[in-house]
């Protein structure tokens, strides 16, 4: 992998402004099926970037929308924008009419990464470029480019905190319980965040000092389909009152990402008979997520700074139109002014290898959320204490 960090003067106020602009400049939306479908802007030299985001139930995804749309438009490109209301028959009929509208390149976070490879077969026919955006694509060729976070490492930091809030190092003869809860099984970054976290772990659970009660150390045990908040709680209820009504104490819930993070906690508040709080991690940064982090409720959670990979995404999609092949090289050249590596080893989707530019996540607790997401103007505080995303 090779890498490179380049540090130069933050531009401000970007993330205010991008947040702010969600729908600016809209001449019209559309409805179909569950699916949502905005069109913007009078395109640069006629140029038009379709986009297409999985869902507008989860906070995440409206984010990565917003700044995605609000980046294009501000270089002058047009913009379709359409979510798919978590139905992959939909993204796949979204995407087709993006093809159809002969968009100029194509911005895709696949609901199910392995359901577009015959309608990205279509782009590629028609000579549409194809980011990978967020979540890689699996077992297509027409994926050009990756654009994500280190995966991995968000599942590592999460697996080093609780490590280190446990002092387990140091723990001697005393041992720890501790339950997984995953991600979607369909969505390809859901297995590097949990491999991430294990390889942290495992050695542990194989010394002993740490213990699972329940035996569910497997992916496919573990794993949370669509992310979604009530199936992640119904899980741990029924964890909590198979494994621990008889007074066995949990230490640690590691949670992939925040929706999950939020269900394991309502679970926790409504059926753990155990007095001690119990250090939850998770990942996004969502409002209701941090708000729990400010009242003690989650532990941590890895923000990602998806402003951040919009600009990626929207400097590496305009050298593509532009003719070029971009490589390590555009990270010098286009000056950001956060951490990113050109990485052409780690991801493989099944037909090789894919070229990924991949940004550096942070873990955000208590202590630094100021300085983390106030001060970089990400969120605002408010009188109450608790974070709202700017917007």
């Amino acid at each position: 992998m090779k890498a490179k960090k380049i540090v130069s003067f933050v531009l401000a106020g970007i993330m205010a402004l991008s947040m702010a602009a969600c729908g600016s400049g809209s001449s019209g939306s559309s409805s179909n099926g569950g699916a949502s479908k905005t069109t913007s802007g009078s395109g640069k030299a006629g140029k038009t970037v379709g986009i297409s985001m999985p869902t507008k139930s989860l906070e995440r995804w409206n984010r990565d929308g917003s700044y995605l749309k609000k980046q294009f438009e501000d270089k002058g490109y047009k913009v379709e924008l359409t979510y798919s209301d978590n139905k992959s028959a939909q993204q796949n009929n979204d995407i087709e009419g993006l093809i159809a509208d002969k968009v100029d390149i194509l911005v895709v976070a696949a609901i199910d990464g392995e359901a577009l490879s015959q309608v990205l077969g279509q782009a590629k026919e028609a000579n549409i470029p194809v980011i990978s955006y967020d979540r890689l694509i699996m077992n297509t060729d027409s994926i050009s480019y990756y654009v994500s976070f280190d995966n991995y490492t968000v599942g590592k930091l999460q697996g080093e905190y609780i490590r280190d809030q446990l002092d387990l190092d140091n723990a001697g003869d005393k041992t720890y319980n501790i339950e997984f809860t995953g991600g979607d099984p369909a969505d390809n970054n859901a297995g590097f965040f949990f491999n991430g976290a294990m390889d942290v772990l495992k050695p542990y659970i194989d010394k002993g000092t740490l213990k699972v009660p329940s035996g569910q150390t497997e992916f496919d045990q573990c794993a949370t389909a669509q992310w979604d908040t009530a199936t992640a709680m119904k899980r741990f209820q029924n964890i909590l009152g198979s494994y621990y009504s008889g007074g066995t104490q949990l230490d640690a819930a590691l949670c992939s990402n925040d929706s999950t993070a939020l269900g394991v906690t309502q679970a926790i508040e409504s059926d753990y008979a155990g007095k001690n709080s119990v250090i939850i991690t998770g990942q996004d940064g969502d409002e209701a997520n941090l708000k729990n982090i400010v009242d003690g409720k989650q532990s941590m959670t890895v923000y990602k700074a998806v402003a951040n990979e919009a600009v990626v995404t929207l400097d590496l999609a305009v050298a593509i139109m532009n003719g070029e092949k971009p490589d390590d090289k555009l990270i010098s050249s286009s000056g950001w002014s956060f951490d990113c590596s050109y990485d052409t080893d780690s991801y493989d989707n099944g037909t090789g290898k894919i070229p990924s530019y991949l940004l550096v996540p942070t873990v955000v607790t208590k202590d630094n959320m100021d300085k983390e997401l106030v001060d970089t103007g990400y969120y605002t505080k408010g009188s109450d204490g608790y974070l709202k995303a700017v917007g």
